[in-house]
C-alpha cells in the first residue's frame, strides 16, 4: 500500500531557474575585462586574462543550459518570468554577456566573433522590445521599478558600443552609444525618483542600487574605445559624474552591510568591475606615481570581493 501511494503521489512542480542567475555571467565577464585592461601596467601574459574568460564563458554556456533545462521540467511559462517586475529586466544579461565574450572570440575567430555578436544584438534588441512594450500597457507601477531596468537597453547601448567598435563596426558603435545615452539618462532619472520618492527597496532588491554607477563607467569605457583612449572633456564629465554615484554609493555602505547574502549579490560585482576598469584606463593614460601598484590593488580587490561572493554562491549561503 505504501508503495502505491507513493507511486500515485502527484509530483512535485520544479521551479524554473531565477532569472538574476544571469548577473553570475555577467560580473564574471566584468572581472575577465579587468583583468585584461590591468594586463599590461602589470606586466601578465596573456593567458591570465584568457583564464578568466574562460570562466565567464563556462559561467554563461551552463547557465543558458540549465535555464533551458529547468524551464522544460518546470512546464511553466518564460513569459511569466519576463513579465515580473523584479526578473525580467534582468534576463538582458544573457546577450549581453554573449556580446563581450564575442569580442574574445573574435581575436581567435572574426567570423565566429561577429556572428555572436550580431545574434546577441538581435536578442538584446527583441528583449528590450519586449519589456518596453509590457511597460508601456500602463500596467507597470513606479513602486515596483528597482535600478535593474536600466538593463535591457544601457547595457547593450553601451556595451554593444565598445565591441562593435572592436570589432570594426564604427557606424553600428556610434549608433548603439547613442542609444545607451539617451537611455542612461531617462532610466537613470526614473530610478533615483524612485528611490527618492516611494520607500526603500526591499533587502533582496537593495543590490540593485549598486547598478547606478554602471552607466558612467561603461559610457566612459565605451568612448574611450570610441575615441582612441584620449582624454577630452566628454571622458573628463563622465569620471566626475562616476566619481559622484561612487560617493553615492558608499553613502549607501551601511545598508549593503546589513543585507543578508543573497542572489543579488551578484549585483555589486558587474558594477564595481566596469569601474575598476575605468579607473585603470585611466591610471594607464595619465600613469601617475605608483599607477602600477594601484592597478594591482584594484584588480586584486575586485577579485578577492567577486571571489567571495562566489564562494558564498556555490557554498549554499543563498537566502533568496
Amino acid at each position: 500500500m505504501t508503495t502505491t501511494l507513493i507511486r500515485d503521489a502527484p509530483a512535485v512542480p520544479v521551479a524554473r531557474i531565477p532569472l538574476t542567475t544571469f548577473a553570475i555571467g555577467f560580473g564574471l565577464s566584468g572581472l575577465a575585462g579587468a583583468w585584461t585592461a590591468a594586463s599590461p601596467a602589470l606586466g601578465l601574459p596573456h593567458a591570465v586574462s584568457q583564464a578568466f574568460w574562460a570562466v565567464a564563458a563556462i559561467a554563461w554556456v551552463w547557465l543558458l543550459v540549465a535555464h533551458v533545462v529547468r524551464g522544460v521540467q518546470s512546464g511553466e511559462p518564460l513569459l511569466a518570468q519576463l513579465r515580473h517586475p523584479a526578473q525580467g529586466p534582468v534576463a538582458s544579461l544573457a546577450p549581453v554577456t554573449a556580446m563581450m565574450l564575442a569580442a574574445q572570440l573574435f581575436s581567435h575567430s572574426p567570423v565566429a566573433g561577429w556572428v555572436l555578436y550580431l545574434a546577441a544584438l538581435l536578442a538584446s534588441a527583441v528583449l528590450a522590445a519586449f519589456v518596453f512594450g509590457f511597460w508601456f500597457e500602463g500596467r507597470l507601477e513606479l513602486a515596483a521599478m528597482h535600478p535593474g531596468y536600466l538593463l535591457p537597453t544601457v547595457a547593450p547601448g553601451f556595451i554593444g558600443a565598445d565591441v562593435a567598435m572592436k570589432l570594426g563596426g564604427g557606424g553600428l558603435a556610434w549608433a548603439l552609444f547613442g542609444v545607451g545615452t539617451f537611455f542612461g539618462v531617462a532610466m537613470t532619472a526614473v530610478a533615483v525618483l524612485r528611490l527618492t520618492f516611494y520607500g526603500s527597496l526591499p533587502d533582496p532588491l537593495a543590490p540593485t542600487m549598486m547598478i547606478l554607477l554602471a552607466p558612467p563607467a561603461v559610457a566612459g569605457i565605451s568612448w574611450f574605445t570610441l575615441n582612441g583612449h584620449e582624454i577630452d572633456p566628454v571622458a573628463q564629465a563622465m569620471a566626475g559624474l562616476g566619481v559622484v554615484l561612487l560617493l553615492m554609493q558608499a553613502g549607501l555602505l551601511p545598508r549593503y552591510l546589513k543585507l543578508p547574502f543573497s542572489l543579488g549579490f551578484w549585483s555589486f560585482t558587474f558594477p564595481l568591475a566596469a569601474a575598476v576598469v575605468l579607473t585603470e584606463q585611466w591610471l594607464q593614460i595619465t600613469q601617475p606615481l605608483g599607477w602600477r601598484v594601484l592597478t594591482g590593488v584594484l584588480v586584486g580587490a575586485l577579485t578577492v570581493f567577486i571571489g567571495g561572493v562566489g564562494v558564498r554562491s556555490l557554498s549554499g549561503g543563498i537566502s533568496h
